[in-house]
């Protein structure tokens, strides 16, 4: 059974809120870190290399949600919200609500993490 429409909805106002974090934490990520600064001993850039990968770590995670909240919204457009991608079943309601950007369902999600192991095992 899908989603129902109030369901649908509030995931949509869950997933707008995280994006607008997220591009809150771009923009607030940028005018903290000060990469064009090559001053100081070595020390200090170590410390600035450090911050950097720090800054690109977190950067590519918010990126990545970012990426998964779209195709959350865009599956909401599309009349495909809510069915796992793995099993074709609806995702659990409370499922959706903690992770409105999940692309499967628990079962889903437990079939690719035993698919992901047999093949990590070379099996």
């Amino acid at each position: 059974m899908k989603p129902t429409e109030k369901l649908i909805l509030e995931c949509k106002r869950r997933l707008l809120e995280a994006k607008a974090d997220i591009m809150n934490r771009f923009r607030d990520g940028r005018e903290t870190i000060h990469i064009d600064d090559r001053g100081g001993d070595e020390a200090d850039q170590t410390m600035r290399l450090i911050q950097e990968g720090e800054y690109l770590s977190q950067q590519e995670r918010l990126r990545t949600r970012l990426v998964e909240i779209e195709g959350a919204l865009a599956r909401i457009h599309n009349g495909s919200y809510g069915l796992c991608e793995e099993t074709e079943e609806a995702i659990e309601a409370e499922r959706l609500l903690a992770i409105p950007w999940t692309r499967l369902s628990i079962e889903g999600a437990e079939i690719r993490e035993a698919v992901s192991k047999r093949y990590a095992r070379g099996v």
